[in-house]
């Protein structure tokens, strides 16, 4: 059959192009696809060329086609349902890590059944919810701690949904877009602006993507506190003042990222069990809120530009959807 995928062929620049698909190998699934997310951070990055050579190989997504930096076939939150392929899987909605593309072929092991309660357009936020159970698996956060999140992007939110579930956390989640409140306060935590952060925090999650967002997190900090940095800066170089209470607060500065299980839980959970574990953690209606603008697959290379670098003052998106059907 012929499929359509979605190429980046140069900054800033993106096409689709059609190719013939095979018929699965006995390991394979054929998925035709429903929605996929965009990861606005790091599809940001792939888009206009900013992803470090140094960074090349960890950076590639598990289906990803192409090379960096062009022309590549990037993205990894792909939701569709499986036409053929082993028995098990026939029929069902599945959740692959896969680029964006109208049709593909998968190993059937990293085709991932969504649940009935997921919605096809919420669980394209897959991804980014693994990112946050990570994040947490990281962090580790303990009942009554005082926890403040930098940063109400998708897995800053997530990282917050996620960290308001537990007893007696004492949760404050801080960005510059105050239309963020509602989304925050929804979720069971409270909203502040950078200069009203509260400070003494055990735990700090950092997402914002920002150096300014990260020397935040450093002064709000309270004694042996920890920072959990889930941004990625690309080839930007960020100046930290870690010479100022870093040492004398004896502070802890750990990053956080999804390619490996983390240290928490490596050996007791696969890749695939933990994203299963985030497809499940989507049956919330709330979530929805994340989501958007829908954009179908069609228009993608007209549009995806103004969702990924939007204009001065216009709307930041959260998780742009891409719609097939």
């Amino acid at each position: 059959m012929k499929a359509r995928a979605f190429w980046t062929v140069a900054p800033g620049m993106g096409e689709i192009s059609e190719h013939d698909l095979p018929a699965p190998a006995p390991d394979q699934a054929l998925v035709v696809t429903r929605a996929s997310g965009i990861s606005r951070g790091t599809e940001r990055l792939v888009f206009t060329g900013r992803v470090p050579e140094s960074q090349w190989g960890a950076m590639g997504a598990p289906l990803m086609q192409g090379a960096f930096p062009f022309p590549v076939s990037y993205g990894y939150a792909a939701v569709g349902v499986v036409q053929d392929g082993p028995a098990a899987l026939r029929g069902r909605r599945v959740f692959c890590l896969h680029p964006h593309h109208d049709a593909f072929l998968a190993p059937a092991a990293m085709c991932i059944p969504i649940p009935d309660a997921v919605p096809d357009r919420r669980a394209v936020l897959a991804a980014n919810m693994e990112t946050a159970v990570n994040i947490l698996w990281d962090a580790r956060p303990l009942v009554g701690e005082r926890v403040l999140v930098v940063g109400a992007g998708v897995v800053g939110l997530l990282a917050a949904f996620l960290l308001a579930r537990i007893p007696g956390l004492d949760l404050a989640v801080c960005d510059l877009d105050a239309s963020r409140r509602g989304l925050v306060e929804g979720f069971g935590a409270r909203f502040c602006a950078p200069d009203d952060a509260p400070g003494d925090r055990d735990l700090v999650v950092h997402a914002s993507a920002s150096g300014a967002g990260l020397r935040l997190a450093l002064t709000r900090c309270g004694f042996e506190g920890r920072i959990v940095e889930a941004s990625w800066f690309g080839d930007r170089a960020v100046e930290l003042p870690l010479g100022e209470a870093f040492h004398a607060k004896r502070l802890s500065l750990v990053s956080t990222q999804v390619g490996a299980v983390a240290p928490a839980m490596r050996g007791r959970r696969t890749h695939g069990e933990r994203l299963a574990l985030a497809l499940s953690l989507l049956d919330d209606a709330r979530l929805d809120a994340l989501l958007g603008p829908d954009i179908p697959f069609s228009e993608l290379p007209a549009r995806i530009g103004s969702v990924l670098l939007p204009d001065a003052g216009a709307p930041q998106p959260l998780c742009p959807v891409v719609t097939y059907i």
